[in-house]
């Protein structure tokens, strides 16, 4: 077990620093970014980003880190007594709650409004001002979320004794 669990919380600190990775890339830059050119471009941009970063290699770590994130808060609460299950269980839930909650509640349904939006149209202007404000606010969210992710399976991984 306990060499199972450590190769779960390496794959588990790894995904969840890859997505922290990129969610606080777009948090801190990528977003105002898009936001300082003109809506119309901006949109389109992000548009174009919606649809490029549904790929196998994203969606593998995105839902991989997921999976891997459920089953470490099922062995986190089956095995509370055991070194870095507390922490695993935590680094699971915020990954879960944090980065795919999130993103299926907030993010994509702003990523599927924001698609159906013209970018030359009249009100693109205003529907881009009010994307970036909430689309941002969320990603928020989801960077400190999976960093905080990453931290908890990395103490886990601390406390677990490492497989001879």
């Amino acid at each position: 077990m306990n060499s199972l669990f450590f190769g779960l919380l390496i794959v588990a600190a790894l995904g969840s620093g890859l997505m922290a990775g990129l969610f606080c890339t777009f948090s801190n830059f990528a977003m105002r970014a898009l936001s300082s050119i003109p809506p119309a471009k901006g949109i389109s941009a992000m548009q174009s980003i919606n649809i490029v970063i549904v790929n196998p290699v994203f969606l593998s770590v995105f839902l991989g880190t997921a999976a891997v994130s459920l089953a470490a808060v099922v062995l986190g609460i089956l095995n509370l007594g055991i070194a870095g299950s507390a922490w695993a269980l935590l680094g699971g839930a915020l990954y879960l709650a944090g980065s795919i909650a999130v993103t299926g509640i907030f993010n994509v349904p702003l990523n599927n409004k924001l698609a159906a939006v013209d970018a030359d149209s009249d009100d693109s202007v205003s529907v881009w001002h009010d994307y970036v404000a909430r689309w941002t606010r969320w990603n928020h969210v989801r960077s400190i979320s999976t960093l905080a992710s990453t931290a908890a399976f990395i103490v886990a991984i601390h406390e677990v004794k490492i497989p001879a």
